[in-house]
């Protein structure tokens, strides 16, 4: 059966009215008068760990503790999506974010707060205020929104450096599962340099891949090493029944860092536009031009005219040899490098020109030619277009 990628938004259709919880204290009747209430007392993020835990359930737990004040609980109302049960034309949906700066800044997914008419933010401690959006970027599916609280009242979480991660390493996720606030699961990185489908036609490449449980609802939250780092931002998963699976994508914090910056800055976020798409290199392909088993690169399968890739001088395929009953091109351009760092798939070129590279810019491709000769082609990126 085909597997399906599914964003874990969360996207729940009920009325999302909540009945304010009775304020419980003891109401006595007697002939002193009421003491007012303290409105000003706040839920402290503390817990009990018993003195013969592990040290990894310390290390988990001191996690928890220090993190949790920082991640937020996002329900949102939308007029988009099944309508179904709702008033007006609305739906509801609920996901995570995490407090980015004391500005009041906060990072979510875009899909969490597209289309929001209404967006409400809730704290660890108690707080539920108002937030409103700062900017979208749909390619990244990254998103930032704003909180007018004291500087004093937030705690921001650092980015760690997402190249610096490797298979095996430990995570940790926490976010609101099917509303369930403030829910820590732990994995380790499963795989890296994934590519995943933004929500627009572009891809979003240097995707980190685990197997910490994340589902509807932890949309937007963070992945975190275990010194507290966020590595990433939990974003999807493939499942054919919308629970966790064991594989759950989060975008990388080095993308994250960029695309919140320029949200904040300018409230936009300009990629560069090379205008080719491409494969990897297959047996067929290393055996119809005699290249060695082990090279890697991305072939050129279709060059956009008046793009800069065409305006570069990059070629589509040409020509070709039937090989196993294949069709195979013998005139091709392999991309084996961009300003000399190597891409051996379309997921490490994507990922390089999202993080890398500006619109304008100049850069440098290495081409191999034909499986002969190896040239240098020189390309000023654009803007990706609309």
């Amino acid at each position: 059966m085909e597997r399906v990628f599914k964003r874990i938004g969360g996207i729940i259709i009920v009325m999302m009215i909540a009945l304010a919880a009775f304020i419980a204290g003891t109401m006595v009747m007697s002939s002193r008068a009421q003491q007012p209430v303290n409105w000003t007392a706040q839920i402290e993020p503390t817990q009990i760990v018993p003195g013969d835990a592990t040290e990894s359930e310390q290390r988990f737990a001191q996690i928890y503790s220090r993190v949790s004040p920082s991640v937020v609980s996002i329900n949102v109302v939308t007029s988009a999506g099944d309508t179904r049960g709702f008033n007006d034309g609305f739906a509801a949906g609920t996901g995570t974010g995490f407090v980015l700066d004391q500005q009041g800044n906060i990072v979510t997914n875009a899909h969490v707060v597209e289309d929001a008419v209404s967006i409400e933010v809730n704290f660890f401690d108690g707080r539920i205020v108002r937030g409103d959006i700062v900017g979208i970027d749909l390619d990244s599916d990254i998103a930032v929104i704003r909180v007018d609280e004291p500087a004093e009242s937030l705690q921001p979480l650092a980015l760690g450096d997402s190249d610096a991660l490797f298979i095996g390493q430990s995570v940790v996720a926490i976010g609101s599962p099917f509303g369930q606030r403030w829910t820590m699961t732990t994995g380790i990185v499963s795989a890296l340099d994934r590519t995943i489908q933004g929500l627009t036609n572009f891809s979003i490449g240097s995707v980190i891949q685990t197997d910490a449980a994340i589902n509807p609802g932890n949309s937007g939250g963070p992945l975190l090493n275990l010194d507290g780092e966020v590595i990433g931002v939990n974003a999807q998963i493939i499942s054919e029944s919308r629970s966790n699976s064991g594989i759950g994508f989060a975008i990388p914090a080095n993308l994250v860092a960029r695309v919140a910056q320029s949200l904040i800055t300018r409230g936009e976020v300009d990629y560069s536009y090379l205008g080719i798409s491409g494969v990897s290199v297959s047996l067929d392909l290393i055996e119809a031009l005699d290249l060695p088993n082990y090279a890697q690169g991305v072939v050129v399968a279709r060059v956009e005219r008046g793009a800069p890739a065409d305006d570069a001088g990059l070629r589509e395929p040409n020509g070709g040899r039937t090989l196993n009953g294949v069709n195979v091109p013998t005139r091709v351009d392999i991309i084996t490098a961009i300003d000399g760092t190597p891409v051996s798939n379309m997921d490490d070129l994507i990922a390089y020109l999202a993080e890398n590279t500006q619109p304008g810019q100049n850069v440098s491709l290495t081409v191999i030619r034909d499986g002969r000769e190896e040239v240098m082609l020189n390309v000023v990126l654009e803007a990706r277009p609309e």
